[in-house]
């Protein structure tokens, strides 16, 4: 299997995986604090959907199960669309949206180093154009109130039975303890011609993003941050991603900042943490060259913030993400160095001792 140059050679596949597993749990961590330990439960069903589908499909391929099991990208694949889900969707939908990812999107490309397109993001794609309705029911954070009842009041074993068999408690309806995200809400009230200044006064709303999801994100950019130290992750994408989707919030900000949010809520809105340092940084599906890099993380800015504002979704880091896979190789084609002694794949040019 082929990784990028700047893994370690000493280390293997499996702890490289692990590194990425450990540093998403800051972001679970806050997670759970802020919007309950149903998220564990997505979490814990999607790990073994992914690992029963990856034995699956290795025995139909007649490859050897234990040690693929053991490389934890499989795991990975789990917990990033678990975290990029509704903790209240139904069991069935985790494990529809995984076994997709896993068969789909990774196995039917060859498997792990092979498959063009995130796994994770596949799944999260066929879910939320399948089943728009089941993606929208999202916990409201504890210190709100919807309905009049406190979210610390949804208790584990009640979410635990939403999750499984559909059913809520008699005084309680879904409304009281689900809400729209703020990217959701802010595009919703936009569209009723309200200043986003009185909409950030919205309970929902923090300092920086959403109440709560702004700490969450602030979790996992706690864990990319590990990542950029232990040389897991280079800075090219982060850095192009984050940047990127600073200067054009910033744009349209100073233009009419009425009617666009700036920045830093773009920042910690959404998924824009979790995709600049756990999603777009998959070494299979993004660019191998520092310039391809570059190019592929601001290209997903773009697309994420013209989804966001003018698109039919709240967010679209998915989407941003799965669109610039397609124009990886063409990326990797015009930016990679010439090869000693071989023609300059654009110019045609020959290139001896790195000279043309």
């Amino acid at each position: 299997m082929q990784f990028t140059p700047l893994f370690s050679k000493s280390e293997s596949v499996s702890a490289i995986m692990l590194k990425v597993l450990f540093a998403l749990l800051p972001g679970i961590a806050l997670y759970v604090w802020y919007f309950g330990p149903a998220i564990l439960v997505s979490i814990t069903l999607a790990s073994l959907t992914a690992l029963g589908t990856e034995a699956l499909m290795l025995r139909l391929r007649g490859r050897p199960v234990a040690p693929f099991l053991k490389d934890n990208s499989a795991l990975l694949t789990a917990w990033l669309l678990a975290l990029s889900i509704p903790p209240l969707a139904p069991w069935w939908l985790v494990v529809v949206g995984t076994a997709f990812a896993i068969a789909i999107a990774k196995h039917l490309y060859g498997g792990l180093g092979n498959n063009l397109f995130n796994p994770a993001m596949v799944g999260y794609a066929v879910l939320i154009i399948s089943f728009p309705a089941q993606m929208t029911h999202w916990i409201a954070p504890h210190g709100l109130e919807q309905g009049g009842m406190a979210m610390s009041g949804f208790s584990f074993t009640q979410q635990l039975e939403y999750i499984f068999i559909g059913v809520l408690p008699g005084h309680v309806s879904l409304d009281a303890v689900t809400m729209a995200t703020p990217l959701d809400t802010l595009k919703t009230h936009l569209h009723l011609n309200q200043p986003i200044r009185q909409i950030f006064d919205m309970p929902i709303y923090g300092r920086l993003g959403g109440h709560g999801s702004e700490m969450v994100a602030g979790g996992f950019l706690l864990g990319g941050l590990y990542l950029l130290a232990a040389r897991i992750i280079s800075w090219h994408i982060p850095v192009a991603f984050l940047g990127t989707l600073m200067a054009i919030a910033g744009v349209f900000h100073l233009a009419d900042p009425a009617h666009y949010a700036g920045p830093l809520f773009h920042w910690f809105a959404g998924a824009s943490m979790l995709g600049a340092f756990f999603i777009l940084t998959d070494p299979v599906s993004s660019p191998t060259t520092s310039k391809g890099r570059l190019i592929f993380a601001a290209g997903a800015a773009l697309l994420t913030y013209l989804i966001r504002v003018f698109g039919g979704f709240p967010d679209g880091v998915a989407f941003a993400t799965l669109l610039m896979n397609i124009c990886v190789p063409l990326i990797v084609l015009y930016t990679q160095p010439p090869v000693f002694g071989k023609k300059d794949g654009v110019s045609g040019n020959k290139s001896v001792d790195g000279k043309p």
